[in-house]
């Protein structure tokens, strides 16, 4: 089987320099199976159908009709545990503000009980199954996921079991499908400042597939060229929803002596290699931390922080001196850690600090900086009386805050002592991650009880395998095949999914490599220049290549037309007269340019291809409004070189 994917192939990838530890320390290649990186994978992709518990638009809304606020705590699953990650999110104390749209409901404002499940969505997700040869459950039941950072009004999300036990083959290797999951999409985050966070209800509900890999994928370039694969997949079925944040991966990611790390939400599948790359660098970094110190045999962080207000009282630091208006400087020892910080742990400290709602920390290693003198950080060591070896970090807060900051520091201080801990860490679109929550645990699952659950009958089943859609590396071929194409173009329109589009011009009389190039090259350099390309119909574009195919205008004037269609919102025949072409056919423009040349033959013996200005001014004034003065210039130009060749032979 072809691949899909049309990156060259990443076994380079596989090794990459990467300098970690102390400044002595020279490079190292890493070799990611002898490090035994193990990825899975969970992709998460919008279907393109109603709401999945109500009939509501999945489209996106910028209205906003009504708000409510609501704030949320934690409960116990059956077993009568509570979730970690739950746990932390009802410590950050937050307020959500919900804004209803035109396209939520009752049933998204949490004031309803959901309907039955949206058939269209189940019938995507059991093709999609299909496709990964997973095998359909009889039965499919509603579970409650305990999610409580505000992006759902109920406080959970529901989940469904549609498939379990299937594979893909990615260059030879097998890879295992164990669940194909619907479950209903989040709200959108629109802002959040101190103690509230606004999310919009427009795309809670939306249908989204999850498909899980186990973690077998055992390099960064294997991880992007299953997640592309996966991603063609869903695309064939032409029933799912496309552009940036419409699929979503989910990385689980660990190495031998780390532990396991769920980088969540990352919406560029480009990026996937990148980010597996750099957790595993992470990951190293902070084994190599581990292993320092328990050779300076660092004990065990006191979660107890010690006011050093006093210290302070004349500070240049214009943070700390704002702080000491009715708050605190709360210090932290860190024995052991002297030059673990900078770079390396201190992040992983003022991440966790954020909890509590401080901005973040200080600390020794990047002392002197942000107005704290040298002096002062020496006076600190001393009434902490640190060792050479030894490091602090500071809170400047209101008491409470900078207290609870200071404990989140200390456990995180601990943890670093033992190594890599588990978590969930949010995508940076650099590639960086940074500490999200807790991983969460099997606590948060309980069963949906207001839906009944969905038997899956045979003659639903027999109807989808018998209508299911020609697999991305079937098709890639076949249209190299039938319609020449380079195999990296063929890739391409399956990837980009306009494939569809490009036969159904190619059928209606359009020629095939024009159409390849305006949905593969023109489409994009348009779409970077900043103009809504989508603006273009589908009936603008095939009445602009029945114009081409008649003659109306030159293939060189595409690029300027759709530049024009989208840009102005006009038809391809008010573009061609806005651009002042297309009123008189090519083959009369040809023959008008090649008669101009011939007439002034002296001209052009004399002055060679310097004619082209004062040949390309004559037929302006003759042609101006009726042809585009590019396609002139490129006209006549050919015509001049072709006489001057034509005159270099006979002689």
């Amino acid at each position: 089987m072809r691949k899909i994917n049309r990156r060259s192939d990443l076994r380079a990838s596989q090794r990459v320099t990467f300098t970690y530890g102390w400044a002595l320390c020279p490079p190292v290649t890493l070799d990611y199976r002898s490090l035994g990186l193990k990825v899975g994978l969970e992709i998460h992709q919008q279907l393109d159908t109603a709401k999945l518990f109500c009939n509501c638009s999945s489209e996106l809304s910028e209205i906003v009709t009504s708000t409510f606020v609501r704030s949320l705590r934690p409960t116990q699953s059956e077993l009568g545990e509570i979730d970690a990650a739950a746990l932390e999110e009802a410590r950050r104390n937050l307020r959500f503000r919900y804004e209803a749209t035109p396209n939520s409901c009752l049933v998204e404002a949490d004031e309803e009980p959901p309907h039955r499940m949206n058939m269209d969505a189940m019938e995507v997700a059991l093709i999609a199954a299909m496709l990964l040869h997973a095998q359909p459950v009889d039965e499919v039941h509603v579970m409650r996921k305990i999610v409580i950072d505000g992006s759902t009004t109920t406080g959970f999300q529901r989940t469904s079991l549609v498939a379990m036990n299937g594979h893909v083959e990615i260059d030879g290797k097998t890879i295992g499908v164990p669940t194909v999951e619907v479950e209903e999409d989040a709200s959108r985050k629109i802002s959040e400042r101190a103690g509230e966070v606004v999310y919009r209800l427009d795309r809670q509900g939306v249908p989204l597939i999850e498909i899980s890999t186990t973690p077998d994928i055992s390099t960064p370039g294997e991880a992007a060229r299953v997640a592309g694969y996966i991603g063609s997949l869903l695309r064939s079925t032409k029933r799912v929803k496309r552009g940036l944040g419409k699929i979503r991966e989910d990385l689980n990611i660990s190495i031998r002596g780390g532990a396991r790390t769920e980088i969540k939400g990352v919406q560029d599948l480009r990026m996937v290699s990148t980010f597996v790359e750099r957790e595993v660098e992470r990951q190293l970094m902070l084994i190599e931390a581990a292993n320092e110190l328990a050779r300076r045999k660092a004990i065990p962080v006191s979660k107890e922080p010690v006011d050093l207000s006093h210290l302070f009282s004349k500070t240049r630091s214009k943070i700390v001196r704002d702080s000491l208006h009715g708050g605190k400087v709360l210090a932290l020892p860190l024995p052991g850690f002297a030059g673990l910080l900078k770079g390396k742990l201190g992040p992983e400290l003022a991440a966790h600090a954020r909890i509590a709602g401080v901005g973040g920390i200080f600390h020794s290693d990047e002392m002197p900086a942000y107005g704290i003198s040298g002096e002062e950080a020496e006076e600190v060591r001393k009434e902490l009386g640190l060792g050479e070896k030894d490091a602090f970090a500071l809170v400047a807060d209101e008491e409470a805050r900078a207290r609870n900051a200071i404990e989140e520091v200390a456990k995180r201080a601990i943890a670093a002592i033992h190594g890599v801990p588990e978590e969930t860490r949010e995508p940076r679109p650099d590639g960086s991650t940074v500490y999200g929550r807790p991983l969460p645990g099997k606590a948060r699952m309980y069963p949906e009880t207001d839906i009944p659950p969905v038997r899956i009958e045979r003659q639903m089943l027999d109807r989808l395998r018998a209508s299911l859609p020609e697999l991305p590396a079937v098709k890639i071929e076949r249209l190299r095949e039938t319609y020449e194409l380079h195999e990296q173009q063929c890739c391409q329109l399956v990837e980009d999914g306009v494939d569809d589009l490009f036969e159904e011009l190619v059928a209606a009389g359009a020629e095939a490599r024009q159409v390849a190039t305006v949905l593969l090259y023109n489409f994009p350099e348009i779409a970077r220049e900043g103009i809504a390309v989508e603006a273009i119909g589908r009936e603008d574009l095939f009445e602009l290549f029945r114009m081409l195919r008649d003659g109306m205008f030159s293939k060189e004037a595409l690029p300027r037309l759709l530049r024009i269609m989208a840009s102005k919102l006009l038809g391809p025949g008010e573009a061609a007269k806005e651009a002042g072409i297309g009123a008189m056919p090519m083959s009369e423009v040809e023959k008008h340019l090649a008669g101009l040349v011939e007439r002034n033959r002296d001209l052009v013996m004399r002055r060679g291809e310097d004619a082209l200005k004062a040949l390309m001014g004559q037929a302006m004034r003759e042609l101006r409004g009726k042809v585009d003065g590019k396609v002139i210039n490129d006209i006549l130009r050919k015509r001049i070189g072709e006489l001057l060749r034509s005159s270099e032979g006979a002689r």
